[in-house]
């Protein structure tokens, strides 16, 4: 891509202005009829020879410049391509920490609960001390549980900016 697309600012490259707007979907391919060329070294006309088809895969007319543009950002890593991977990164990460503290807070706080309240401690469920209960069968749901709920938001995070770089 030329230099004169982009504006220089101290040495760093600045995005399009119009980089992600006016995308336009594509539409569906279209089918048109295209009939045969004549054969003249056919003696006898055989059984009716199939229809030609033209398929047109896409309208020279739309404009995907804007998603084209985008995608030229992240693939050639400019510095505006490297802030928005950047960005995505940020918020998984965020996102990841949030959820292990919790967990964290969550498992970290039994044991001090059983240390601070020997009474809760000593209760008994179905003859089996509820300490060990909830800290040998509690973990692997809760675990299971924090692991969907993490990559809901992760594909959630991917989602949004797919839908940022294409729109």
């Amino acid at each position: 891509m030329n230099d004169d697309v982009y504006r220089r600012v101290d040495g760093v490259r600045e995005p399009d202005p119009t980089l992600g707007k006016g995308y336009v979907p594509h539409e569906p391919a279209k089918v048109e009829r295209v009939p045969p060329a004549p054969d003249e070294h056919a003696a006898e006309p055989a059984a009716k020879p199939p229809k030609r088809q033209r398929v047109v895969l896409a309208d020279p007319r739309t404009k995907s410049t804007p998603m084209l543009r985008a995608r030229v950002e992240l693939e050639e890593q400019t510095s505006w391509g490297t802030a928005l991977i950047n960005d995505l990164v940020k918020h998984q990460f965020r996102t990841g920490i949030g959820l292990a503290a919790l967990v964290l807070v969550l498992l970290g706080g039994l044991p001090l609960a059983f240390y601070l309240a020997p009474g809760f401690a000593a209760v008994r469920v179905i003859g089996v001390p509820l300490a060990w209960l909830l800290l040998g069968v509690l973990p692997f749901p809760l675990l299971l549980l924090v692991g969907l709920a993490y990559n809901r938001l992760a594909e959630r995070h991917e989602r949004d900016f797919v839908d940022m770089i294409e729109s």
